[in-house]
C-alpha cells in the first residue's frame, strides 16, 4: 500500500499487534533508523534493539526511504518485544530527508528529557552503546557522538576508500569548523537531547536538514552548534563486517556535498537571536 511521505503508522494501525505506545513519557530512547533497501539487515538489528529495550524504555522508528526490497514489510506487523514505528517515503528522498522525517516524527511524541538516537539501519552500529549514550545525556551532554577517532574507536572493518573519506573529512572539519568536543563529524551514530532538537526545529523548521545525502550529519551538527550544546564522544567500533548489502555512499558526490556545505556555512549568517 502506498504511504505519503512522512506518514507514521504503528503496527496496530496496519493490522498488526498493538504496540506499547501511549501517552508521552520521559527518559525514553527513540532510535531513528533511516533505511533504504535494508530488508536483510533490519531483522538482526531489531533483535539486538529488543535486547537493549528490555533494560529501559525504547522505541524504534524505521524510516523506509522508498525501498524496493520489502524493507517496510519487515516491521509492518511489529517486532517481538520491541515498540517499533514505521515512517514511510513513497520514493527515495535520500538520507538527509529520511533523518529529517524520523526526527519530526519523534519530536511530535517525545518528552523534553527523552533521548533521540540516530543510527544506521545496516547493522554496522552496536545498539549496546545506546545505554552509554543515555548515560552521557543524563550526565549533562546535549549531543553524544559515537566516534571512530577517540581512544577505543575503530573503523578497521570499513573499506579503505570509505576510511580515507571519513578520516580526511574529520581532519578538514576539525581544522575549519572547530566545534568543541567533536572529532568525528561524519559519524551516523549519535544521541541528542530532545529539548535541544526542539529548540533548533522552532528556529529552522523544515530547513533543519536541507542536505539530501551523507553531508546531512555534518549539517545538523553545524546548526545545533548555535544552540551552544555540550558535545561529548564515546568510542565506536564500526562493524562493517556485518553489513549485508552494498554501500549507499557515492564518494565523489559526498565530497562535493561536504565542500558545498562548508561554503554555505561560511556565507550563512548566525541566527539573529540566541536559540
Amino acid at each position: 500500500m502506498s504511504v505519503d511521505e512522512g506518514d507514521v503508522r504503528t503496527a496496530s494501525e496496519q493490522g498488526g499487534p498493538a504496540l506499547s505506545g501511549g501517552p508521552r513519557t520521559h527518559a525514553r530512547a527513540h532510535v531513528v533508523l533511516p533505511a533504504y533497501n535494508e530488508a536483510a539487515s533490519l531483522p538482526p538489528l531489531l533483535t539486538r534493539l529488543a535486547e537493549v529495550g528490555r533494560t529501559g524504555k525504547l522505541t524504534a522508528w524505521v524510516v523506509d526511504d522508498g525501498s524496493s526490497d520489502g524493507t517496510a514489510d519487515v516491521v509492518a506487523d511489529g517486532w517481538p518485544d520491541l515498540d517499533v514505528r514505521l515512517v514511510s517515503h513513497p520514493v527515495n528522498l535520500g538520507l538527509g530527508q529520511a533523518v529529517r522525517s524520523g526526527l519530526r516524527a519523534v519530536l511530535a511524541e517525545a518528552g523534553e528529557e527523552d533521548v533521540v538516537v540516530v543510527m544506521d539501519a545496516d547493522d554496522t552500529h552496536d545498539p549496546a552503546l545506546i545505554r552509554r549514550l543515555e548515560d552521557e545525556i543524563a550526565a549533562g551532554a546535549d549531543v553524544v557522538i559515537c566516534s571512530r577517532f577517540v581512544d577505543g574507536g575503530d573503523d578497521a572493518t570499513a573499506p579503505p576508500v570509505r576510511r580515507l573519506l571519513s578520516r580526511g573529512a574529520a581532519v578538514l572539519f576539525r581544522r575549519v569548523l572547530r566545534v568543541d568536543g567533536v572529532r568525528d563529524f561524519t559519524s551516523g551514530f549519535r544521541a541528542y537531547r530532545v529539548g535541544l532538537l526542539a529548540r533548533a526545529e522552532r528556529h529552522w523548521g523544515e530547513r533543519l536538514i536541507e542536505e539530501r545525502g551523507f553531508a546531512c550529519m555534518v549539517e545538523l551538527l553545524l546548526k545545533l552548534r548555535h544552540c551552544r550544546p555540550v558535545v561529548t564522544e564515546v568510542p565506536l567500533a564500526l562493524r562493517y563486517d556485518r553489513k549485508r548489502g552494498p554501500s549507499k555512499i557515492r564518494i565523489a558526490r559526498t565530497v562535493w556535498q561536504y565542500v558545498k556545505l562548508l561554503v554555505r556555512d561560511r556565507l550563512t549568517p548566525a541566527p539573529y537571536r540566541a536559540l
